[in-house]
C-alpha cells in the first residue's frame, strides 16, 4: 500500500484531468518509485486509482524499458542497442559488462547491486556506445570507462530501501 501521502497527491493529479487515462505511465512509474518495482500488487492499485484494468496497465507497462514489472538492482543499466551505439560497439560494451558482472542480459547479480538491460536508442548518440544507469547517461563507453563507473557506484552508499 502506498503511504497516505503519495496517494493523497496521486488522487489531486487524476482529480485535476479530464483523461485520468493519461496519467497512467505517472502512477506507475510513480508506484515503481515508492517500491523499486511494479509489483503486481502496486499495478492493481494503480487501475483502481486510474479506473482502469490491471490488464490496461500490464499492456503499458510492459511497453516501456523503464517500468519494471519483476525486482531489479539498485543501479539498472540500460545499454543501448540502438542502431548508432551498435554500429560503435554495442555487442563489445554488452559482453563486457556481462564479464564483469558475472550475469547475462535480463539478469541481476547476486549481490542485488545490478540489472543489465539492454534497451532501444536511448537518444544520446552523440556518446555512442552509450548506456543509461538509474537514468544518467554514459558514454562513449571503453572497457576503462565502464571499469571507473562500476567502481564508483559500488562504493556509493546505499540509500535505504523502503517497504514493500
Amino acid at each position: 500500500m502506498l503511504p497516505k501521502e503519495l496517494l493523497e497527491t496521486m488522487r489531486a493529479k487524476i482529480a485535476s484531468t479530464a483523461h485520468p487515462r493519461e496519467l497512467a505511465v505517472d502512477v506507475m512509474l510513480a508506484s515503481q518509485n515508492h517500491y523499486g518495482y511494479l509489483s503486481d500488487e502496486a499495478l492493481e492499485e494503480a487501475s483502481r486509482l486510474l479506473g482502469m484494468t490491471p490488464l490496461e496497465l500490464e499492456e503499458l507497462a510492459t511497453f516501456y524499458d523503464f517500468i519494471y514489472r519483476e525486482p531489479v538492482g539498485r543501479f539498472v543499466i540500460h545499454v543501448c542497442d540502438g542502431v548508432v551505439c551498435w554500429m560503435n560497439g554495442y555487442d563489445s560494451v554488452l559482453g563486457y559488462l556481462t564479464e564483469k558482472l558475472l550475469i547475462k542480459a535480463g539478469e541481476t547479480t547476486a549481490d542485488g547491486l545490478f540489472t543489465l538491460l539492454p534497451t532501444a536508442c536511448i537518444g544520446y548518440c552523440d556518446l555512442s556506445p552509450a548506456m543509461l544507469i538509474n537514468g544518467r547517461p554514459y558514454g562513449p563507453l571503453t572497457p576503462e570507462k565502464i571499469d571507473e563507473v562500476l567502481s564508483r557506484l559500488r562504493a556509493e552508499p546505499p540509500k535505504p530501501r523502503l517497504a514493500r
